[in-house]
């Protein structure tokens, strides 16, 4: 097996848009090991063991389903399982499989001990699903050849590998799928301490010297998520370098926060926007998801995904049979009156 990381070149772990240096940027802030992993304790601390029995029956580890919310270290861990077990990493995406011949290539190639880390796993074409079921379960799949009538059926044998599934949507997984998974880790948004320390080491790794109360106001504005905490303190490092002595200061954090519209809450404009929407155009909800996601000009998964879990996790939104609504946090929040006929939640 071999006990180096992938290229990083050859990775696609940030979204297609984002310029080559934000890409490189992203990677050179990746922890390579657990023990540099910071937050997540819990599941830290499950795969440490699962890893190191795995090690000490010289067996590959168990496949690993790895769920939680987006930019909470999913891929991270993912190269680290293949860090630890001095494995190569395979990495490929749901989308990605839209046949079982696609899968069946991929895991034609797979080596013994290998990790297959299958990003937004939810989304994989249901004849891919069947084959993943059995090369998962008995090692071996089944190549059909030719068509019709004349079809034949070839059983392959695969080394012993490990699938490492990442989703954001555990609940689209069908039960035959998740059962697969000896291990199914559930991420959580991140406590601001533990944020305080992923932006410090993020700062020691970019060499720029950053103040605590700095490192506090940018975790207390990231929205409980590491990947932003990490893309805001690009951003304060760039303030700080243009505006200042490059020393990452208060004023400095505060300065290119309010500079790149994140405001104390951690809300940003998109966030803001669905809120207004929420507020002004629909009198506080409820609304549906559709029409809310068309409002603010956005697809229904992005406001789904990525701006719903952190409204509703700190009480601006919530969710009802007949919608989303906001609460009485949301109209404080944006300085403004409910109608004297609206019923308030929160």
């Amino acid at each position: 097996m071999d006990d180096s990381l992938p290229d990083e070149d050859s990775l696609r772990i940030i979204a297609p848009d984002a310029s080559e240096i934000e890409r490189a940027a992203e990677a050179a802030l990746r922890p390579k090991r657990l023990a540099d992993f910071v937050g997540q304790n819990t599941v830290r601390s499950q795969l440490q063991l699962l890893l190191d029995a795995s090690r000490g029956r010289g067996v590959t580890p168990d496949h690993v389903l790895l769920a939680g919310p987006p930019g909470l270290g999913k891929t991270t861990l993912a190269m680290i399982i293949a860090a630890e077990m001095s494995a190569s990493l395979r990495l490929t995406s749901g989308p990605a499989i839209q046949h079982a011949g696609d899968l069946a290539a991929i895991l034609s190639g797979l080596q013994e001990g290998d990790i297959l880390f299958i990003d937004e796993i939810h989304r994989l074409a249901r004849t891919a699903e069947e084959m993943l079921y059995l090369a998962m379960e008995d090692f071996r799949v089944d190549v059909v050849v030719g068509k019709g009538p004349g079809a034949t059926s070839i059983p392959l044998t695969l080394p012993p590998f490990t699938v490492v599934g990442a989703t954001t949507r555990s609940g689209l997984l069908p039960a035959p799928l998740r059962d697969r998974f000896g291990f199914t880790a559930h991420l959580e948004f991140y406590e601001i301490s533990d944020l305080e320390s992923v932006v410090i080491r993020s700062a020691g790794l970019l060499g720029a010297s950053i103040e605590e109360d700095a490192a506090h106001e940018i975790a207390s504005r990231s929205r409980g998520t590491p990947r932003i905490a990490n893309r805001l303190l690009r951003r304060v490092v760039d303030f700080a370098q243009v505006n200042g002595d490059g020393t990452l200061s208060l004023e400095a954090a505060r300065g290119a926060l309010t500079l790149f519209e994140v405001d104390e809450s951690g809300l940003d404009r998109l966030d803001r926007a669905v809120l207004e929407a929420l507020c002004r155009r629909f009198r506080g909800g409820p609304v549906g998801l559709t029409t809310l996601a068309v409002t603010v000009g956005e697809e229904a998964e992005t406001v789904e995904t990525v701006v719903e879990p952190y409204l509703v996790r700190e009480g601006f939104m919530i969710r009802t049979p007949r919608g989303r609504a906001a609460t009485s946090l949301a109209w404080q929040h944006l300085g403004l009156n409910p109608p004297q006929d609206s019923t308030l939640f929160g």
